[in-house]
């Protein structure tokens, strides 16, 4: 059973979809044993307390670098016997120390179909708004290894959504939400528990 922390920043929706799948054995071989927020406000947090999941708050402008900052989340990690760590909305980008202590243990779900409106500067409804604005006609999410270029680890899975003539960036980031990345997670996630990655 490998121990599985879920790095959020926000509303933790990708979250409640990880642990709503593991409730209903979509996801086997794993559970989550911490949420780690980069915010201490997020309400992501509730939804682990809710559940009964331990939870932590390591913020980025707690640290005077971003060394001290991953020297942090990998001793958390490593104290809490972390197999995996699932990045999800999780805002703070992660350093070289955390990737080398846990490689091909870190994966992360990003908005779009990598290598389209991904990378530095692409998150929440900016991905969607560029999308939108360059007139693409499909987009979708894509769940990835996470190594030292932002967004440009090993594809593991991808799932397309069409985009409609009266999407705005919200109606579309929810739509992807729900259509792919609430699906392809926590099927990435149970595919490693099994070792089937």
């Amino acid at each position: 059973m490998l121990n599985i922390a879920v790095l959020v920043s926000g509303g933790g929706t990708n979250l409640q979809a990880i642990i709503d799948a593991v409730k209903s054995g979509k996801i086997t071989g794993g559970k989550v044993t911490a949420v780690v927020s980069s915010n201490p406000n997020a309400y992501a947090l509730e939804r682990a307390k809710t559940n009964g999941i331990e939870t932590a708050v390591i913020s980025k402008k707690d640290y005077e670098t971003l060394e001290a900052y991953d020297t942090a989340l990998v001793n958390y990690m490593k104290e809490k016997n972390i197999d995996l760590i699932v990045l999800a909305g999780f805002l703070s980008i992660v350093g070289e120390t955390l990737v080398k202590e846990f490689p091909n243990r870190i994966i992360n779900v990003h908005p779009s179909l990598i290598p389209s409106f991904c990378g530095k500067g692409f998150y929440g409804l900016t991905v969607h708004e560029k999308a939108l604005e360059y007139g693409v006609k499909v987009t979708g999410a894509t769940v990835h290894f996470v190594n030292e270029i932002v967004d440009g680890g090993q594809i593991i899975l991808q799932k397309a959504v069409y985009i409609e003539p009266d999407d705005t960036p919200e109606i579309l980031q929810k739509r992807v939400m729900e259509q792919a990345e609430w699906e392809i997670l926590p099927k990435a996630i149970d595919m490693i528990c099994n070792g089937e990655i």
